[in-house]
């Protein structure tokens, strides 16, 4: 009797010892399971951030092309008036120099920028548009300024920092004027971004650029700027010291640290004591950084609501796996075991009513990324399609003056003319982007080809001749018209031109041929070129968004995808092909305004 006493102890024993393995296993799986949960959870909003930075940085860089662009030509346009010439060769001449303050008071007033000033070869500034305002440059030697050393040594100068008299920062743009071969002085503008940086905070997370000493310039953060995000070295504070960038600051470094992250190009990044995820991008000439920066508490609470479902899902096909053990084991239990798993499975639809909800916020996140990425789109193609017609512009303008200096009124007018027309132009074009959100309709016309390929000609004129392309133009019959807008034909007809002109950079014959005739009730438009053609990895997404074989900078990666959808809108179709003997081929067809005879008949 004792015997079976012990055994029966001895078995009760080992079953216990069973169940605990048992259990410290379930438990072990479960772990597993809700870490491998926190990992996936936590990479898939990494990559969703990944993709939205991406669109932030779109935006960013847009918004520093288009604000800092519009006065790129401003300098240079100084070296058209003979009165700032007769400063330079006579800075005492008090009359004169009031005469030349009023000039560029009446230039900046009409451009916009924050300064616009003249700089004598010593570095010493001779005339204003602020000289009757305090904190004006007019007097001062700025010498020390690398914009002032850069314009005297290479012809152009950039530089970014704040202003020595008006103590107020701003991008300055210089440019050397000359007179025949002699170099007189320069023209110097300043643009103030403090506009474009109070804009910036509307966008989601932060936004910092700093200069190519890793300084903060710009910042969604006013207590990060022009603090250096590592301590600097004694070469740049004496180089700072020299050329005064950051006014009184006292450079104190940011607690800056990165780390790499599961995703490439994202980036755990502590600053003074915030945690966060980042991406980057170099901008511009100046060798500037880029940064957006969201909280990591977002990422954080991602992956442990990730961890939790999953070990939640876990231990309840666990639980479920060993009910029904149970349940095979013994009938008597049958009931208890039933009530078990009816509250586990009450236990689960709690679980997935809080994750519809978790679910309905994330849609919501979402929708508020897609909106961004149709802000970074139309804010990036806004710049896209202007940049052609202010090149025109630029090019006009120059030849009026030079034109105005012989005297030749009739051509100065004729140039005039052809301004007012691109900036009637450009306006048409704002005024169809304002129109995207409110689904005007579009004003169908007669629209002549031969008229729509020479205004075409007209924006891309100075890029043929730079480029030594040859343009062949064949419509028959000349008079040929096809049902469209003339402003959105004559915008797909600059993109599909600008294209074919980059495309044929390389090439030994570089020839644009545009042929245009009437097919049946169509109107049939080809462009081709004599470039390298289109690349297989490129065809497939040739019309998607942000799709570009150009270097960083030189292209947004829009023009095809809007003039894709602009050729929808007109009716018509926009197809490509690579030709047999080499390069691309673009077929625009429209419907024609008028019936061929024969189709009549």
């Amino acid at each position: 009797m004792s015997t079976i006493k012990r055994s029966s102890a001895g078995s009760g024993r080992t079953r216990a010892a069973r169940r605990l393995v048992v259990w410290l296993g379930a438990a072990l799986a479960v772990m597993l399971v809700a870490a491998a949960g926190y990992l996936g959870a936590t990479r898939a909003a990494m990559l969703q951030l990944h993709e939205a930075q991406g669109h932030r940085l779109d935006v960013v860089s847009a918004a520093l092309d288009g604000e800092l662009a519009r006065f790129e030509y401003l300098p240079s346009l100084l070296e058209t008036s003979p009165s700032v010439l007769q400063l330079l060769d006579r800075p005492g001449d008090g009359a004169l120099r009031a005469e030349v303050n009023q000039y560029l008071r009446r230039i900046n007033d009409t451009a916009g920028a924050s300064t616009l000033y003249v700089i004598d070869e010593q570095g010493l500034t001779l005339a204003a548009s602020d000289a009757a305002e305090p904190g004006s440059p007019l007097g001062t030697n700025l010498s020390f300024r690398p914009y002032v050393r850069d314009a005297l040594a290479q012809g152009r100068g950039r530089f970014y920092g704040v202003g020595t008299t008006s103590h107020k920062a701003g991008y300055y743009l210089s440019y050397a004027l000359r007179h025949g071969q002699r170099l007189r002085g320069m023209g110097v503008a300043k643009v103030s971004l403090a506009q474009t940086e109070l804009a910036w905070k509307r966008l989601p997370g932060e936004i910092v650029v700093a200069d190519a000493q890793g300084v903060v310039i710009l910042s969604t953060r006013s207590d990060w700027k022009y603090r250096p995000l590592a301590a600097l070295s004694a070469s740049a504070l004496a180089a700072i010291a020299q050329s005064q960038p950051y006014g009184e600051s006292a450079l104190q470094a940011l607690r800056w640290q990165s780390s790499e992250t599961m995703v490439s190009g994202l980036q755990w990044l502590g600053v003074q004591r915030e945690r966060f995820v980042s991406s980057q991008r170099a901008y511009g000439p100046m060798h500037w950084q880029v940064f957006v920066l969201d909280d990591a508490a977002q990422l954080q609470e991602t992956g442990m609501d990730g961890a939790l479902m999953t070990g939640l899902a876990a231990a309840l096909l666990l639980l479920a796996a060993m009910l029904v053990l149970q349940r095979r084991r013994t009938t008597r239990l049958k009931l208890a075991n039933q009530a078990a798993l009816q509250a586990a499975h009450d236990s689960l639809e709690s679980k997935v009513a809080e994750r519809t909800e978790e679910l309905r916020a994330a849609q919501n996140e979402l929708v508020h990324a897609g909106k961004m990425a149709v802000l970074g789109q139309m804010s990036a193609g806004m710049v896209h399609e202007l940049n052609q017609p202010l090149a025109a512009l630029r090019t006009l303008s120059d030849n009026a003056g030079v034109l105005l200096e012989h005297q030749r009124l009739d051509d100065v007018r004729s140039n005039l003319r052809r301004i007012a027309l691109l900036v009637d132009r450009m306006a048409r074009l704002t005024l169809q982007l304002k129109s995207f959100s409110y689904k005007s309709a579009i004003a169908f016309a007669p629209v002549g080809i031969e008229q729509a390929v020479t205004s075409a000609q007209l924006m891309v004129m100075q890029k043929l001749r730079e480029s030594g392309v040859t343009l062949e133009v064949a419509i028959t019959p000349p008079d040929l018209t096809a049902q469209a807008e003339a402003v959105r034909l004559e915008q797909v007809l600059v993109n599909l031109f600008g294209n074919a002109i980059d495309a044929m950079a390389q090439s030994d014959v570089r020839c644009l041929r545009v042929k245009a005739c009437a097919d049946q009730w169509q109107c049939r438009i080809t462009v081709t070129d004599t470039g390298p053609g289109i690349s297989d990895a490129i065809f497939l997404r040739l019309f998607d968004p942000f799709t570009t074989t150009k270097p960083m900078g030189q292209g947004l990666g829009l023009g095809l995808m809007i003039s894709s959808h602009s050729m929808q809108e007109l009716g018509g179709t926009l197809q490509a092909c690579n030709l047999p003997q080499g390069g691309a081929c673009f077929t625009l067809v429209l419907p024609l305004a008028e019936l061929p005879k024969e189709i009549k008949s």
